[in-house]
């Protein structure tokens, strides 16, 4: 049986990079957040599908995730991401994209537009990381898992507000990630306690979001243990061209919570600009 996950390579600064590249139109490409065992798949599948059918959407796993390489002695850094993810626009040929960024994606999305503006053309943050906040118990248990059935099921717990969603069947599937070959490995490498540290390495300076010229969409759960709401709410007073939508009823997972609507949102804030340049 083939896995979903699994899509095609390209080289992205030197890193063989696992990706979904689906649809035609505009590109968009979307980033994931930092779980254990995530995969770009895993991350967008219930989005991938419908956004294929409006636009080309990218979805590449960024080092130390998923099923692209993890070179020896990698460093796990913003600047190592970033370069990763213009070398996939590069790699694919192409010269401006639309940007999603989950959570650790939605600060690597923040960098790769303030570092390569005319590489984006609109920013979409969904309970984004990247400006300063007092690391939550939620993230820290994220970021300090150690495999076991039992923490996966918990984790669960923290992403998701409905616990319907949390089921036994999800926390196995997620458990058995988690431990694939190498999977943990680069996992436990890049989050070391004290993990205060890693929420600050992952913010970018307040000048340069204040002058993001783009149009972005930002998005929270307002349920979200991992990222607190209070973040977009930064972001929505510090980009200049930026609206808000918060998800009542709703975790960490927006895209998967509230699916359809984030779904929705999405494809109209793009028509938006589709609309703009015809």
């Amino acid at each position: 049986m083939t896995n979903p996950e699994i899509g095609r390579s390209v080289t992205a600064a030197g890193i063989r990079t696992n990706l979904h590249d689906v649809g035609t139109g505009s590109p968009v490409l979307m980033i994931h957040g930092s779980g254990p065992g995530v995969s770009a798949w895993a991350n967008w599948r219930l989005s991938i599908p419908v956004l294929a059918q409006r636009c080309r959407v990218i979805a590449p796993d960024m080092v130390g995730f998923g099923f692209s390489d993890r070179p020896e002695g990698q460093a796990y850094t913003m600047d190592h991401w970033v370069a990763q993810a213009v070398g996939v626009l590069d790699a694919l040929e192409i010269e401006r994209a639309d940007l999603v960024g989950n959570s650790f994606g939605g600060a690597l999305a923040l960098a790769l537009a303030i570092r390569h503006p005319q590489r984006v053309r609109r920013l979409v943050l969904m309970g984004s990381v990247g400006v300063p906040f007092d690391i939550t118990p939620g993230l820290d248990a994220v970021w300090g898992y150690e495999p076991s059935l039992k923490t996966m099921r918990s984790l669960l717990d923290v992403f998701a507000h409905d616990p319907k969603l949390a089921t036994d069947e999800l926390a196995q599937l997620r458990y058995e990630a988690s431990i694939r070959p190498g999977f943990h490995e680069s996992f436990a490498a890049m989050f070391p306690a004290p993990r205060q540290r890693w929420v600050n390495a992952m913010c970018s300076a307040p000048a340069d979001i204040r002058a993001l010229p783009h149009e972005t969409l930002v998005l929270h759960g307002r349920e979200d243990r991992v990222i607190p709401l209070a973040n977009s709410l930064t972001l929505a007073q510090w980009i200049p061209n930026s609206q808000l939508h918060v998800f009542g009823h709703c975790g960490h997972w927006t895209q998967i919570e509230h699916a359809a609507r984030f779904n929705r949102l999405l494809l109209d804030f793009f028509a938006e600009a589709d609309a703009s340049n015809s």
